[in-house]
């Protein structure tokens, strides 16, 4: 299930930049279960590797990790995705957002392993309940230049730009965009074997009693003051 030297060739990257308007106040600083939101965050990358930043220009962030800020102002998460490829010296970018603090580290290593192992894939997404959620994504660099070419044209969706990105770097190679791109399907019945997976190989402890109740919770975020209040109370179902 997992092969963790492979994640010697992933950097981490907490997407922390938005602008927070419909919370009223920087996502990024909010306390769950007495940490900032991107202390979490944090915290979680590093369960899966050493090398963690966090992509915003805001000073308070700089006590839980470095910061790197966009290259190119406002353009959302695209732009910070693309400061992650610009700055990374590893050849992949795990992006994980600041307002999603119950997706499990077990979850992210596994996930990854199984992405790396595939030698054609260059971005990976998670598809949850058919709905695929881009800000939380694994990036090869070699899609960096295709991400910069995106904000330099001025655009800047999510989705439709990172599935671009990988439909030019396939059409250079000569491939197939099914070749590159990898949706982690995610619903019950795969939730179900993850769990059962990590059971029988003795692992089961990676996922607490806590987190497992709250598995429909997993990738939720938190955009407003009443989602975020329904998130306090369940700390524990936090990765800590």
């Amino acid at each position: 299930m997992t092969t963790d030297g492979l994640l010697d060739d992933v950097a981490g990257y907490v997407l922390a930049g938005g602008r927070s308007t419909r919370m009223g106040q920087d996502k990024a600083m909010l306390e769950l279960a007495g940490w900032p939101l991107a202390e979490h965050a944090v915290r979680k990358l590093r369960k899966v590797t050493g090398d963690v930043c966090i992509l915003s220009r805001d000073p308070r962030l700089a006590a839980f990790a470095p910061l790197v800020g966009d290259n190119y102002a406002n353009c959302g998460p695209l732009g910070g995705i693309e400061a992650a490829l610009a700055h990374t010296t590893k050849r992949w970018a795990l992006i994980v957002p600041v307002d999603s603090p119950f997706v499990p580290a077990a979850l992210l290593r596994d996930w990854v392993n199984s992405v790396l192992r595939d030698s054609k894939a260059r971005l990976s997404l998670f598809s949850v309940d058919g709905v695929v959620q881009p800000a939380l994504c694994l990036l090869h660099c070699e899609l960096a230049d295709y991400v910069r070419g995106s904000l330099d044209a001025g655009r800047l969706k999510l989705f439709p730009e990172l599935k671009d990105a990988v439909r030019r770097l396939a059409a250079k190679r000569n491939k197939s965009d099914k070749d590159l791109l990898l949706l982690r399907e995610w619903n019950e019945k795969e939730a179900v074997r993850f769990l059962k997976d990590l059971d029988n190989l003795g692992k089961g402890g990676a996922i607490t009693a806590a987190q497992r109740a709250a598995l429909p919770m997993w990738f939720s975020n938190f955009n407003t003051p009443d989602e975020f209040a329904a998130a306090q109370r369940y700390p524990g179902a936090l990765d800590v």
